[in-house]
């Protein structure tokens, strides 16, 4: 595995994750809206991976020569769902959002779960970091014996 292509994975792993922590955040922000553009309240997003064949890789690939068995893998951001799950209810007659009944439709979104995706995330993104870091170490070392 080469330089580039150490890189390019991690930095493709940094990448998704950054967009994981904006769309937990969005989450976070969101916890109390009960009324959106579209209507109803917010609904909890989160994000769907796939793996992804890295630049070189798939260089190799596109000139038709003989992939290596393992190819390197990268990470990429394939969509945004929505959670299906149903909002909370909460009785609050006075509420401007409130039903007939009394009640509020509040989002899905739990703040602990997303506490916890949140620290996921960030230590994906240190992994990735560190990542990047020693192989940057190890071509710097590289060079240096070459001198």
């Amino acid at each position: 595995m080469g330089f580039e292509t150490m890189m390019g994975i991690s930095a493709g792993g940094m990448s998704a994750q950054r967009f994981r922590l904006n769309v937990i955040a969005s989450n976070l922000a969101n916890q109390n809206t009960t009324r959106t553009p579209e209507g109803g309240p917010y609904r909890r997003r989160d994000v769907v991976f796939a793996t992804a064949l890295s630049e070189s890789e798939e260089r190799v690939s596109n000139e038709q020569l003989t992939a290596p068995e393992n190819p390197a893998l990268s990470v990429k951001v394939v969509d945004v769902i929505t959670d299906p799950t149903p909002p909370v209810m909460k009785y609050q007659p006075g509420h401007p959002d409130a039903n007939k009944d009394g009640y509020v439709a509040y989002p899905n979104v739990n703040t602990f779960e997303e506490m916890v995706n949140m620290l996921s995330a960030t230590r994906s993104y240190e992994a990735n970091a560190t990542i990047m870091k020693n192989a940057k170490e190890m071509a710097d070392k590289t060079i240096d014996l070459l001198k």
